[in-house]
């Protein structure tokens, strides 16, 4: 339950709890995976992150874990959504983003779109709908015939450095 430790800044236990069970369906959770097909990052055989981005735009999952902090694992998974998107000729990326990762989204030039609060199993659950315009990046870039900026750099992120591990790659589909 990583996501629990690095969220619980953010969250009640009870919605850390109604977010993420500490015993969740298995065979609910398998279909979802199966589903959703993620993209995964692993390091040394151990999954450090996944995501998926989904033919209409919507980033159903994002998920880097409290194992592999700050090593470089949600930028790489961030990087791929936006090649796939570009691939897929997408015009705009959407998700359900918790608290804890909406800096991390704007960094990418999400901006929140809308305040939600869901609940799972009675109990409300924060997020905010994110919102990425992939068209506009793309005709700015056209007008200066050049490729679209990186996202804006911070100190943390004074260096690039390469993804961890090899390059996302698609989750086991069976």
């Amino acid at each position: 339950m990583g996501c629990l430790v690095t969220a619980a800044r953010d969250y009640t236990p009870e919605q850390l709890e109604a977010w993420a069970p500490a015993a969740p369906d298995s065979a609910a959770w398998v279909m979802r995976m199966q589903g959703i097909n993620p993209f995964v990052v692993e390091i040394d055989g151990i999954i450090a992150g996944y995501a998926d981005v989904q033919p209409t735009g919507y980033i159903d999952h994002f998920f880097v874990s409290a194992e592999f902090p700050r090593q470089g694992v949600g930028r790489c998974l961030m990087e791929h959504i936006l090649e796939e998107a570009a691939r897929l000729e997408l015009n705009t990326l959407t998700s359900d983003v918790s608290r804890t990762a909406q800096p991390f989204f704007e960094r990418f030039g999400f901006r929140v779109f809308e305040q939600r609060w869901p609940v799972r199993h009675g109990v409300t659950i924060p997020n905010a709908l994110m919102r990425k315009d992939l068209v506009r990046q793309r005709f700015n870039a056209s007008l200066n015939n050049t490729t679209p900026p990186p996202p804006p750099r911070t100190d943390r992120d004074a260096a690039p450095t390469p993804c961890p591990g090899p390059p996302p790659r698609r989750g086991p589909s069976g």
